[in-house]
């Protein structure tokens, strides 16, 4: 199986709202497609990838770095020897030489985009899901799971919302078969912020939780002072109470909160992975790490990450990954994680999942088409389209 094209493109999100960091209005993504010498049904294999939100598109180190390596490969290289099909962790080897260690940031998030449409053309040509393809490649025992556990993140700050409109919005995530819902924090006065809490609480249903989002945002006080603010309530955690790369911030947090913090969507590689489990003071029994396989170079470095989790004492099950599309799902059914994010009527047509897979009492099937299950997801099957062909 050989490469032979990769086509990069930017889309905007051109979402109108922000957290306690940064307003989305602006934001991008970048978008590639591997087209392949591969035929399935009579149709040439392409893969498709792009990153998760949150970080800007990433066509410079893209096109300058990342695959003029791939293109000087040689064929051999890039593909698993016995199958003869692409193998993405290969690729991400070649992407990822020459250059030297740390400061992980953007590279790690071009490299994803590009490992996730890798896996969604080796896949394909393999005919199948990619839940499946990840199992067998990492020689994990047993099926994938078929179904995982998602939360609704929203609850942003829109210049217009207003408590009501924070309640509706929470209230249709409710419908839509969530049974475990997000806000942020951080971007309002600590009294409004508990205001916004207190309205969501007391809409949730029996069996329902509700999660707050800092964003990194505090300073080590700040984040005290919501973390004894926050103590009073029943929450299913308090998110990146400290910038992510605070370890000693969040030890002393942890401390302080009672409840269960969940941090790591913005730690990209192994290394700092290792750094926040020996210097951040969290919890194994009842902590939440959430580093994003497609902003972390992919899912063989997400691998990796499990495997310093375990060696650390850390179950799966505490992983639930940042990102909120059908790339992270299929990650956390093959990998046995503990759900997934979403993000529904946000983000879009990126977030999300497949148009024939609801929601149902807070989990989501996952679908048997091959690849990453883009097809199946009509309004991003036709963004990708439009954008390449």
């Amino acid at each position: 199986m050989k490469i032979l094209d990769v086509k990069v493109a930017e889309a905007p999100i051109g979402s109108q709202f922000s957290n306690a960091v940064i307003d989305f209005s602006r934001m991008t993504v970048s978008v590639v497609a591997v087209e392949t010498d591969a035929v399935v049904d009579g149709e040439r294999v392409v893969g498709y990838g792009f990153n998760s939100n949150g970080r800007y598109a990433q066509t410079g180190i893209i096109t300058e770095r990342l695959l003029p390596r791939l293109r000087a490969a040689a064929p051999g290289d890039l593909v698993d020897a016995k199958s003869g099909i692409l193998d993405p962790v290969a690729a991400g080897a070649v992407m990822r030489s020459n250059e030297k260690p740390g400061g992980h940031g953007d590279r790690a998030v071009a490299a994803g985009i590009i490992d996730m449409a890798l896996w969604d053309a080796a896949a394909k040509a393999d005919r199948q899901p990619l839940h499946r393809a990840l199992r067998q490649r990492f020689a994990l025992p047993g099926p994938p799971a078929q179904d995982v556990a998602v939360y609704a993140a929203g609850g942003y700050y829109y210049p217009d919302s207003t408590l009501g409109s924070l309640r509706e919005e929470i209230q249709s995530y409710l419908d839509l078969g969530y049974r475990t819902v997000k806000v942020k924090i951080g971007g309002a006065p600590l009294a409004e912020d508990l205001a916004r809490i207190e309205g969501v609480l007391a809409i949730l249903p029996a069996g329902c939780r509700l999660a707050v989002d800092a964003n990194g945002r505090f300073d080590l006080a700040t984040a005290l002072r919501y973390a004894e603010a926050l103590s009073a309530y029943d929450l299913a955690w308090y998110e990146e109470p400290c910038d992510p790369l605070d370890y000693l911030g969040h030890a002393v947090a942890a401390e302080a909160y009672p409840g269960t913090i969940a941090t790591g969507e913005n730690l990209f590689a192994v290394q700092d992975v290792r750094n926040l489990l020996r210097h951040g003071g969290l919890r194994s029994d009842r902590d939440v790490l959430q580093m994003d396989p497609s902003l972390s170079y992919g899912a063989g470095e997400y691998a990796a990450m499990l495997d310093c989790l375990a060696a650390h004492g850390w179950n799966t099950d505490r992983c639930w990954p940042h990102g909120g599309h059908l790339f992270n799902l299929a990650v956390a059914s093959a990998f046995g994680l503990g759900g997934c994010e979403s993000y529904p009527r946000v983000f879009e047509p990126f977030g999300g999942f497949a148009d024939d897979a609801p929601v149902e009492a807070g989990r989501v099937r996952l679908s048997e088409r091959a690849g990453v299950g883009i097809e199946g997801k009509a309004a991003l099957h036709s963004l990708v389209r439009r954008l390449f062909d």
